[in-house]
């Protein structure tokens, strides 16, 4: 059975709980952001570049099976880890549990406050995409 998306919260909170230090949990997560398969070309399109970024960040989202799967990209190591998380907690979900979601692994594992207001600025927007692709694809199930 899939996890829930407060499972998967869960687990990166321990993962990260495991580094005091913040350059070893911002090592993990340039590693996080290393591990993802690079985005196709295809998908790197002004379209899918969020705004509010201060460095380049795409997002596609499709549905399957009535669930949400996300892909992204950086061209900043750090941001790509960030980004690499949230596909990790909501690919997988109903448009609904998105929309539900408390996003609690952000406070937990000390993200907002460690990183800069362009960083943190640009978190808040990356989730608000995947929130408005979640309401999106919401409407059209239920037309």
């Amino acid at each position: 059975m899939a996890k829930s998306i407060d499972e998967i919260q869960n687990e990166v909170i321990a993962e990260f709980s495991d580094f005091d230090d913040w350059m070893d949990r911002y090592q993990l997560l340039i590693d996080i952001g290393s591990e993802q398969p690079p985005l196709e070309e295809k998908y790197k399109t002004e379209q899918n570049l969020i705004d509010g970024c201060q460095s380049r960040v795409w997002l596609q989202a499709d549905m399957v099976d009535g669930k949400l799967q996300f892909l992204a990209e950086s061209d900043a190591l750090i941001v790509k880890g960030i980004v690499a998380l949230l596909v990790r907690i909501l690919t997988d979900h109903t448009p609904q549990e998105i929309l539900d979601a408390d996003l609690y692994f952000i406070e937990e594992i000390g993200l907002r406050e460690h990183l800069s207001p362009t960083r943190s600025n640009g978190l808040a927007a990356m989730l608000k995409q995947m929130k408005m692709y979640a309401l999106a694809f919401k409407s059209v199930q239920n037309q």
